[in-house]
């Protein structure tokens, strides 16, 4: 167990460090033993962290060069360490305008796509999650409960590659609905757009869900983009 936290350890420093630029594109690493020593490891700690990070595409090994930090192009950008580590170091606007313009892709069709397909079960799991939003006394019970909404929508798509992708983006979607409560005067100001998505997913009304779903995400980014600009 003790290994493999420091390996983890290894990973995350690493990772985050190249991901936010600290380390660059196309640097070449230290040697191993110095690498090691600089973050009191084993060798053999050190090595399996690269192992990880070479998976996730963020570094490769070339034989009379060394361990080089690939070109952002190679990393695996839906890979949830990765995915993690960008929206850590992006400037809070681009975090912000790209998790955006991707839940308004997704999102709003997801959503007619619940109207469609849900069932009794799966709409009780949205009821289950809105009640617990209405009922939430903080901005971070808000944000969990909120982050079960959005999964419930999802799951009741019946589609697989979807779902797949909630987990995939679940880190960072909580970072930016937190960041949204915690801007607000009233965390639970978007609730009658939700109930709104709610409501539409049980009448079967894809395309007012559609809809209320992109009002949803309208709502939250124009709160983040009020806060920045009273900043």
């Amino acid at each position: 167990m003790a290994a493999r936290n420091l390996h983890g350890h290894v990973v995350q420093v690493l990772g985050q460090r190249i991901v936010s630029g600290a380390i660059k594109q196309g640097e070449v690493l230290p040697p191993e033993a110095t690498m090691a020593e600089d973050m009191d490891v084993s060798r053999t700690s050190l090595r399996e962290a690269m192992k990880v990070l070479s998976a996730k595409g963020l570094v490769e090994a070339r034989p009379k060069v060394g361990t080089r930090v690939r070109d952002a192009r190679f990393w695996n950008q839906l890979d949830a360490d990765v995915l993690a580590w960008r929206c850590a170091s992006m400037p809070t606007s681009d975090f912000v305008q790209k998790l955006s313009e991707m839940r308004e892709i997704i999102e709003p069709a997801a959503a007619a796509s619940a109207a469609r397909h849900r069932s009794v079960t799966q709409l009780k799991r949205m009821q289950q999650a809105f009640d617990a939003m209405e009922a939430s006394h903080d901005p971070e019970s808000w944000t969990t409960a909120d982050i079960d909404f959005h999964e419930a929508i999802l799951a009741a798509t019946g589609n697989e590659l979807l779902i797949s992708l909630f987990s995939v983006i679940e880190t960072a979607l909580s970072s930016y609905f937190t960041m949204s409560a915690l801007s607000a005067v009233n965390f639970k100001y978007s609730l009658p757009q939700h109930r709104m998505v709610l409501q539409a997913i049980r009448d079967k009304d894809a395309e007012a869900a559609h809809k209320a779903m992109l009002k949803v995400i309208s709502d939250t980014k124009e709160n983040l983009s009020n806060k920045r600009r009273k900043a």
